[in-house]
């Protein structure tokens, strides 16, 4: 019978249909069906978890490489820049790309490193249930702060801050900086101190006895110290080492080298000019050590008088010197006696110290003069020279000359054999020290009236010769190109104990632009101001500790 029989068709129909209720009476077809989708979720989740892995994996390189960049770069010893400290550890983990954003925030006392990153991770199963794509992202942030801040304002006070409304300027400028600065120092961390120089530095006299010094001219407000060479060398100043004071005499000013005798009143040519000692006695022009008052602090720089000649190496010197952890001993008794707050104590910090900065704000308007100093016999004992008790004329004693005649009287330009009293040699003749010589007359007169016209008589070379012998005995000079290298190095000595150096030249000449260029930490760290612009510079530097956030 054929198939297509419509026979054949109704048994084969049947023969299907015997087949399918029995497929469908039997269990192992569900076993089967249930295998299958067990089989295919645990392909599914294996996957996904091989997806979580790999995302795991980018998220996790991303975080490491994010934190070790970020504290490398807050680090305040780093001297690589922020940024390219990061980018430089995500290139040599290869993650560049996946390098999104560094944002570095810095002051003088802190610095903040943030940096974010993001990948993205294509699925290999998860598209499965509708997540195409997955972003591993990454940020860290790392801080380093400094909680102490010791400030010295080392400021030019000398007589050319006078022109063009400098030391008004300056005035406004400092104190501006006092208030910005302390406004915002709420757990009393930072202390200024201001070390005011022209000639020299003068101290007040609490500050001068905690010294070894000798030759004290016992001037009123004249308490200034000629440094030995070598203390330049070093950053400190030795309490042990015995200094010359200054002597309180002008060395500075001229005189005519006349043949007769000029009265010693007579300002223009034998009394002292007051600017022209290298220690002008200016009670308002002192050394004020550290402290924490914003008005007691404001009140002494617009105090500041501007007189005498420019030595820059003096200031600086003396500046760094009361911030060197030497000085301890001399903070710890001015809170010992009550005139330092117990809130200084352990000040001046270590170098060391990783929670200590110390900053000096140097300005000057000028460039180094030549400095001249009294040369130590001249500075204090006994003098050749008399003067009369009577009419207050002088003689002067010369060993050298034959007897009896060995006293020359200048006003009258004789020698005779005893000292001048009066015209009937009836009077006193009272000896005179060399501090009171120097506080009647100027150097140049004394070396022109008593040696030169002395010692030269009629001859011009002759007195010419006696005259520069005497100066040359009476005073020292220190070349400008001497007292530049002095700058530079104590310049070299701070900056090698990080020590940040702020430089202002304020309408200075060349060569001061120069040697406080040089000076300064860095070209960041050195300003060129001029007129009102100075304000700007105090305000620069300002800005950067007003963001201080100090913690212990």
């Amino acid at each position: 019978m054929a198939l297509g029989h419509p026979v054949a068709k109704i048994i084969a129909n049947r023969s299907s249909r015997r087949k399918l209720l029995r497929f469908v009476a039997r269990q192992d077809g569900n076993i089967s069906i249930f295998a299958m989708t067990l089989f295919m979720l645990m392909t599914m989740m294996g996957g996904l978890a091989v997806d979580l892995m790999r995302f795991e994996a980018k998220r996790t390189a991303l975080q490491n490489t994010l934190d070790r960049a970020t504290l490398a770069s807050a680090s305040l010893n780093q001297r690589i820049k922020g940024e390219k400290v990061v980018r430089d550890y995500f290139d040599k983990a290869k993650l560049t790309q996946y390098l999104t954003s560094v944002v570095v925030t810095e002051g003088l006392n802190f610095r903040n490193v943030m940096a974010t990153a993001s990948a993205d991770t294509d699925p290999m199963f998860m598209h499965l249930v509708g997540q195409k794509q997955m972003h591993a992202t990454g940020m860290s942030m790392a801080e380093q702060r400094i909680t102490n801040v010791e400030i010295m304002l080392v400021l030019d006070v000398s007589g050319s801050m006078n022109s063009n409304n400098r030391l008004a300027n300056l005035k406004i400028a400092a104190n501006e900086f006092v208030d910005t600065v302390l406004a915002s120092d709420a757990e009393k961390r930072i202390s200024i101190g201001i070390v005011p120089f022209n000639g020299q530095v003068n101290l007040p006299v609490d500050l001068r006895d905690k010294f070894n010094f000798a030759n004290n001219p016992n001037a009123t407000n004249v308490n200034c110290f000629d440094l030995d060479a070598s203390v330049y060398n070093g950053s400190g100043i030795s309490r042990s080492t015995v200094m010359t004071m200054t002597a309180n005499a002008d060395t500075y000013s001229g005189t005519t080298g006349a043949l007769n005798w000029i009265d010693v009143s007579d300002t223009s040519n034998a009394a002292p000019n007051g600017a022209n000692v290298w220690c002008p006695p200016r009670p308002n022009n002192v050394v004020s050590m550290p402290e924490q008052g914003i008005t007691s602090l404001q009140g002494k720089i617009t105090a500041l008088t501007a007189i005498g000649a420019t030595s820059i190496n003096a200031g600086l010197k003396w500046g760094v010197a009361l911030m060197d952890p030497s000085a301890m001993s001399i903070y710890n008794e001015y809170r010992a006696a009550g005139t330092m707050p117990s809130t200084l104590a352990g000040r001046p910090f270590a170098y060391t110290d990783n929670e200590a900065l110390k900053i000096i704000v140097l300005m000057t308007d000028g460039e180094h003069f030549a400095e001249e100093r009294v040369n130590t016999p001249y500075k204090s004992g006994p003098s050749p020279i008399s003067r009369s008790a009577d009419d207050g004329y002088y003689s002067i004693f010369f060993a050298s000359k034959p007897v009896p005649n060995q006293h020359y009287v200048p006003h009258l330009d004789t020698w005779q054999a005893a000292p001048w009293t009066n015209a009937t040699n009836t009077g006193t003749a009272v000896g005179q020290s060399w501090p009171e010589v120097w506080t009647k007359m100027r150097l140049s007169f004394v070396a022109w009236q008593f040696y030169g016209r002395a010692l030269g008589g009629t001859d011009g070379a002759a007195r010419s010769l006696a005259y520069g012998n005497a100066m040359d005995a009476f005073r020292s000079k220190t070349p400008t190109t001497t007292m530049d290298s002095q700058l530079q190095n104590i310049c070299a000595q701070a900056k090698t104990n990080a020590v940040i150096v702020y430089g202002i030249a304020f309408e200075a000449p060349t060569n001061g632009q120069t040697q406080i260029r040089n000076c300064s930490t860095s070209p960041a760290h050195y300003y060129n101001a001029s007129g009102l612009q100075i304000r700007t510079a105090f305000r620069s530097i300002a800005s950067n500790i007003s963001q201080l956030r100090l913690t212990q």
